[in-house]
């Protein structure tokens, strides 16, 4: 079998589609499954947080396994699993039902999403030129696809059941196929360390930037299309559309970013990524209104779009750990953002209103801003 640097490149793309195009078929759900089960904000909210906690449950777990076994054994075994729990999420009719599925979805979510990115770091040693972004373009690729068809399902009233078991068998078939076209890198053994692997003080600050750009990542995942429902008043379709025009954006940033590093540079380019968050969210609380709110969540999307490809990179490039373990360090501290804030936007909003929620997220884009000037330039 060739295995030559593209075909290489082209193993790791499929598996960015495949976890962005599973995890999106999820999101454009998440209204369907509040009007099902009657859920409040602050009860979505809570649903919701089982699966960052399933996330993070296994993060130490996936730092040593990263550290012993190959990446790529790692992933599919992460890809499998993740599009297996996808299925059991069609099925789920009772809250508790979901919040069990929604915690092994976060766990196998973490097994795929950390073996991928350290594939990509990998792969990205192959070439001269920058490539990582381009991976994380297909992954919102893919997950402006799962949008679509989320939209599709619910404009043609499909019931979760049919959308998300087909999309489930679907992925597990090409995770299997193009396995062989993966990456082998061989696990770099480290030295004992405590449990949970930590960034050091060098990588602290791009953990903090990794930690605001996670959570409005997932705020935009989780929150989005709610927002265009409760708070810009629109239909279930517009505000699924919402979140496909996030979505775009998102991924024409990721498909730009790796020619934007050459021109301006990573502390240029992450300095505009938080002002477009700030700007972006804003935009959308001040002025409630489809359009100027759809504006806003597309910058947004541009805004946090290169931010955690670009911190993996730094991170992939660590002395001392391997690229794996390097990138569970960083997404320690990162996914805590992915963890704690989404779910308490629905408490906020339960409490003050959408509107508050989003204007307190806004201010994580101005702590991006604050953090990239602690950065020394290169």
């Amino acid at each position: 079998m060739n295995k030559s640097p593209r075909n290489l490149r082209i193993g790791c793309a499929i598996f960015f589609f495949i976890s962005g195009f599973g995890y999106s078929s999820w999101a454009s759900r998440i209204p369907t499954v509040q009007q099902q089960l009657h859920l409040n904000e602050a009860q979505l909210g809570s649903l919701l947080f089982a699966l960052p906690i399933g996330l993070m449950f296994t993060m130490p777990v996936t730092g040593r396994l990263l550290s012993r076994y190959t990446s790529r054994s790692i992933m599919l075994f992460g890809a499998l699993m993740f599009n297996i729990v996808l299925f059991f999420l069609g099925l789920g009719t009772q809250a508790w039902q979901f919040a069990i599925i929604l915690f092994g979805f976060g766990s196998a979510r973490n097994l795929l999403n950390l073996s991928v990115n350290a594939q990509s770091v990998g792969v990205q040693s192959l070439y001269k030129k920058s490539v990582i972004t381009t991976f994380h373009g297909i992954w919102s690729l893919a997950g402006f696809a799962g949008a679509a068809v989320g939209y599709l399902m619910v404009r043609l009233n499909i019931g979760l059941f049919y959308h998300l078991g087909t999309v489930s068998i679907l992925l597990c078939a090409a995770s299997l196929y193009f396995y062989p076209y993966t990456f082998y890198q061989k696990p770099k053994p480290v030295e004992r360390k405590p449990f949970l692997i930590l960034p050091d003080k060098h990588m602290l600050k791009f953990a903090i930037i990794s930690f605001a750009c996670m959570a409005c990542e997932n705020t935009m995942y989780d929150w989005s299309a709610i927002y265009f429902d409760k708070a810009v008043h629109a239909s279930n379709a517009t505000a699924t559309a919402a979140f496909v025009a996030y979505m775009v954006a998102m991924t024409t940033g990721r498909f730009v970013g790796d020619k934007l590093v050459v021109r301006t540079g990573i502390k240029a380019l992450l300095n505009y990524s938080g002002w477009f968050i700030f700007c972006g969210l804003m935009l959308a609380v001040l002025l409630p209104y489809p359009i100027t709110a759809g504006a806003g969540f597309m910058l947004v999307g541009l805004g946090v779009s290169c931010v955690v490809p670009l911190v993996f990179s730094i991170a992939g490039k660590s002395a001392t750990l391997s690229s794996g373990a390097a990138i569970a360090s960083i997404s320690t501290i990162g996914y805590f953002g992915f963890l704690l804030v989404p779910p308490l936007v629905g408490y906020v909003a339960q409490a003050a209103g959408l509107r508050w929620s989003f204007g307190i997220i806004a201010m994580l884009g101005g702590l991006i801003v604050w953090m990239v000037t602690k950065i020394k330039e290169e």
